[in-house]
């Protein structure tokens, strides 16, 4: 069983059941939403009943506060109540996150026994009527409409249920990971042997299938020498990554980065507007000054100083702003004039 990430997660057993252990075995201690532990902040500690409303509405607060930014949230109390879980069911289908719940299968005995040896147990009766209404909530968590239902098994000397890993969520938008970053591989090597289209494919392909939001490829001429021999293989990227645009991945795909002493950034504005045609909008643009002067030596290109290729890169990122406006209008800018900024296919979003 493998439980999404991000997602909210919601565990579910009475006390002694392990929900707090099962969860602080798989997720960071910000990742999860404790209402004994809301009540240590606004009460006298976890076990002031009094605090309970209190706690619970900043619960509810941090629980939106989370799925609103997409973060992976755990939220740890009894789970007993139908009504709360329910609004938690509808918040994550808000914010587009899959909805798990983790029902905690500790036997009523061990329940029990867990209880009584803590210094401040549950009393007897309140303890059977949690034991009663998570029976009966077993039965019924299907119907509720859970993307998933995860069962935790007894514990048997292992780690609870380490067979319950965190994965990503692929069809989670724009494939965030717990703390709300969209992470994008970077190609900067190529071994490619006898097959360099295959091995691309095959890459692109396991950075899709990992969940990582996106695929860069370096922009050298030469190999670095930071990353490996000057003979070693290093492609062009606009081309290798029109490759990849037609594998049919979800990556976000682009340069890290493209020096604009390579190309005139209106050209380099063209192709990223067809990449990002080509992949149904996924295309994003890292753009540089450029700095290794061997390279640019080898195929014929200027490397002016520092200062003037600073300037041209603020004049390269201005150029492409103006081509991927919508209509086709002349341009006046701080550091650029166009007579007019005519860049079909439809250009990528120009704030990214």
């Amino acid at each position: 069983m493998r439980i999404p990430d991000p997602a909210l997660v919601v565990l579910v057993g009475p006390s002694g059941a392990g929900k707090s252990t099962w969860a602080a075995a798989r997720y960071r201690r910000e990742e999860v939403v404790s209402s004994d532990a809301l009540r240590g902040v606004v009460g006298s500690g976890p076990h002031d009943l009094d605090a309970t409303e209190e706690a619970f509405t900043l619960l509810e607060r941090i629980v939106d506060a989370r799925l609103a930014r997409g973060l992976t949230t755990v939220v740890d109390t009894l789970g007993l109540d139908a009504e709360r879980r329910s609004r938690w069911l509808l918040a994550a289908r808000g914010a587009g996150l899959p909805a798990v719940l983790v029902l905690m299968d500790t036997p009523d005995a061990e329940c029990r026994r867990r209880n009584s040896s803590r210094d401040r147990p549950v009393p007897a009766s309140a303890l059977a009527g949690q034991l009663r209404r998570h029976r009966e909530l077993v039965r019924a968590a299907e119907a509720e409409g859970w993307d998933l239902v995860h069962r935790v098994e007894p514990d048997t000397g292992r780690v609870a249920d380490s067979a319950a890993e965190r994965t990503v969520h692929r069809t989670t938008p724009e494939r965030r990971t717990s703390q709300g970053l969209r992470v994008v591989l970077q190609v900067s090597r190529f071994p490619w042997g006898e097959d360099p289209a295959g091995w691309m494919a095959a890459i692109a392909r396991a950075a899709d299938e990992a969940g990582f939001a996106g695929l860069a490829l370096m922009d050298h001429l030469i190999q670095i020498p930071q990353v490996d021999r000057a003979w070693e293989p290093i492609p062009e990227p606009w081309v290798t990554l029109g490759l990849v645009a037609g594998l049919g991945t979800g990556l976000s795909l682009g340069t890290l980065v493209t020096p604009v002493t390579f190309r005139p950034a209106g050209i380099t504005a063209k192709a990223a507007a067809t990449l990002d045609a080509l992949t149904g909008g996924r295309a994003f643009v890292g753009v540089g000054a450029g700095w290794w002067a061997r390279e640019h030596a080898a195929y014929g290109l200027d490397l002016p100083p520092a200062r003037e290729r600073l300037d041209a890169l603020a004049a390269a990122i201005e150029t492409m702003r103006a081509l991927w406006a919508p209509g086709t209008k002349a341009y006046d800018g701080q550091r650029v004039s166009l007579p007019e900024t005519t860049c079909y296919p439809d250009r990528p979003d120009a704030s990214r």
